[in-house]
């Protein structure tokens, strides 16, 4: 398993390899624009080029991109749905451009429609943006933490719009633990772990698992609240990654921390939080 930060791309996207070789990641992610809005960053080829210089000196092979936080392709307001599918369809390309593994996003909320409605939706916006899609960066769904109508939360509802995706050859996963474990997903135990990657295994396959966010939990199991923490200080516990990025199935994957702590002191402490405490080289 290899283990990095969601790092700044602040002063441009070329700094991303440069803050992520700084903490001696092995893989990261990045938002390719404002999580918040506004007009994405043309990547020239003065950027693209020194992008991927800055990765190639920092000897990292895989990254990832994360989409914007205000994509809803359930949403009843035109607008908002028509633009979702078209900010996704450029962060694909996009992430092609710069070489990105994958790019995970929220699918958004059925509370405009219900659920059963709101998912015939989303799988009628992901097939249209998959439609001609040839890139090389894998259209990766986040499960999400189960809060209000947010879509997602359940290895169910995923696996029933993975089923009727189209082009299967681009579509994969993002498992989040801290909105796993909110959602009513356990994994403190070995026990409760294998049942949780069965479960997984059973209503969406492995093969479509991807990356992971490694993120602990600030709210109780099954509390259906999306508060991260950082490993080890929340509810979760450190013993329960332990066991995770160990596991037989899981350990081949990339991993990514989206934990509170300030950049700074994440920096000093990602080595030794994760690679030497959680068994990494076991």
């Amino acid at each position: 398993m290899k283990f990095g930060p969601h790092v700044s791309i602040a002063g441009g996207l070329p700094n991303g390899p440069l803050n992520a070789q700084e903490v001696g990641a092995e893989t990261f992610q990045i938002f390719s624009r404002s999580p918040r809005g506004g007009k994405a960053p043309e990547i020239t080829k003065e950027l693209l080029a020194d992008f991927k210089k800055n990765l190639k000196d920092a000897n990292i092979e895989s990254f990832y991109i994360h989409a914007p936080y205000y994509i809803n392709l359930a949403s009843a307001t035109p607008r908002i749905a028509d633009s979702s599918i078209q900010i996704l369809k450029d962060e694909l390309k996009r992430g092609s451009t710069l070489g990105a593994n994958g790019m995970m996003f929220h699918i958004g909320s059925a509370k405009d429609f219900g659920k059963e409605k709101s998912t015939k939706i989303v799988i009628k916006a992901i097939n249209e943006i998959l439609k001609d899609y040839k890139g090389t960066t894998k259209f990766l769904i986040e499960n999400s933490a189960g809060a209000g109508e947010i879509i997602g939360a359940t290895f169910e509802e995923i696996g029933e719009i993975i089923k009727k995706v189209k082009n299967k050859k681009h579509i994969g996963v993002c498992l989040d633990t801290c909105h796993m474990f909110a959602s009513g997903y356990d994994f403190r135990d070995a026990k409760s772990l294998n049942k949780t990657v069965k479960d997984f295994d059973k209503h969406i396959g492995l093969e479509y698992l991807q990356v992971i966010h490694l993120n602990d939990s600030l709210k109780e199991y099954n509390s259906k609240r999306d508060r991260h923490a950082d490993i080890g200080f929340g509810l979760i516990g450190k013993k329960a990654f332990e066991l995770l990025v160990n596991h037989p199935k899981l350990n081949h994957l990339d991993a990514v921390l989206e934990t509170p702590q300030k950049e700074i002191v994440y920096e000093k402490a990602i080595k030794k939080l994760i690679k030497m405490d959680l068994g990494h080289n076991k």
